[in-house]
């Protein structure tokens, strides 16, 4: 039997059309998109089929849309006997991998990341902060630039994600940003680029969302897990409920360590590595960290019949 890893994408993966071809080749999956509707009392069907652009790319709707996908394909994947060896994601994507690991119900993901979606759209005045992503710069050094950064301006600018080798995302105040930008290329950057996000995701800014969210956390079930899943806050595999809430509560506004995360993965002697959802982005920071790494983009019906023809091949 092969081994395999199942990671999960974030926002910025979604797209109008995502999920369409599966839902039109699977009742189950038709189901699941049906009961998404009616849970989030909004047509997020017809919103990611249809678009527009604009509105699905809003956090509150963005977020159930990805953890919608990724749930359907992993149970499409659970049909045909396919089981993960161990499960993560990034940012949002962790609570697809918990759905997966069955710590949280997909009934209880769906309104709790639409509830996480409307906290950190409100959590910090709109375009007040931006995040941007770096490349080309080694971590302690753009540590170092930033302290010099926070200290001159007197805002917030701090590591959000550290996706891969010479790909690193900041988050903060848009002054402080902003300022970042021209500084980080003065020092050596080969590249700094604006992302297109309504607020200072992964950043301490994200306290007062993380404050609020703790509270949702508290109305919904969380179990233990047996099947190993990766915090983004700690990049180690969580089992027990308790870590697992606080680690929810903590990453709204902590780095995602996900190069941490896919290194401990390759070490474990995983036969591919599956991105299960919407996009090819962590497929492409997989491949960055080890490009002899064997991976599988699962989005759609005809990717997903390519992926399952390979796992039941003989080893």
């Amino acid at each position: 039997m092969k081994k395999v890893a199942f990671v999960y994408p974030g926002q910025g993966s979604q797209q109008v059309g995502m999920g369409e071809t599966l839902y039109h080749d699977s009742p189950l999956v038709q189901s699941m998109f049906e009961q998404a509707d009616s849970l989030l009392d909004i047509n997020l069907t017809k919103l990611m089929f249809e678009g527009p652009k604009e509105t699905l790319t809003q956090t509150e709707h963005a977020q159930p849309a990805l953890l919608l996908t990724s749930c359907a394909i992993t149970k499409q994947l659970e049909e045909e006997g396919i089981i993960p060896s161990v499960v993560a994601g990034h940012s949002l994507g962790e609570y697809s991998a918990l759905v997966a690991a069955g710590a949280i119900s997909f009934e209880d993901a769906l309104p709790l990341v639409q509830t996480r979606g409307k906290l950190m759209e409100q959590a910090y005045p709109k375009g007040k902060g931006a995040m941007a992503a770096v490349l080309g710069l080694e971590q302690n050094q753009l540590q170092s630039e930033l302290d010099i950064i926070a200290q001159e301006t007197d805002e917030v600018i701090e590591i959000a994600n550290l996706n891969c080798p010479g790909q690193i995302v900041i988050s903060g105040d848009n002054h402080a940003i902003d300022l970042a930008i021209t500084r980080l290329k003065e020092a050596g950057a080969k590249r700094v680029l604006s992302l297109s996000v309504s607020g200072p995701f992964h950043s301490s800014l994200m306290k007062p969302a993380a404050e609020s969210f703790a509270s949702s956390l508290e109305d919904i079930t969380i179990n233990d897990i047996t099947l190993p899943a990766y915090a983004n806050v700690t990049a180690e595999k969580v089992t027990k409920h308790t870590e697992i809430k606080q680690r929810l509560v903590e990453q709204l506004f902590s780095t995602v360590r996900f190069e941490e995360i896919i290194r401990d993965i390759i070490e474990s002697d995983v036969d591919a590595i599956v991105e299960v959802g919407s996009g090819k982005v962590l497929t492409g920071l997989v491949k960055k960290i080890n490009r002899r790494m064997k991976t599988f983009t699962v989005q759609d019906s005809e990717s997903l019949a390519d992926f399952v023809e390979w796992y039941k091949e003989e080893k």
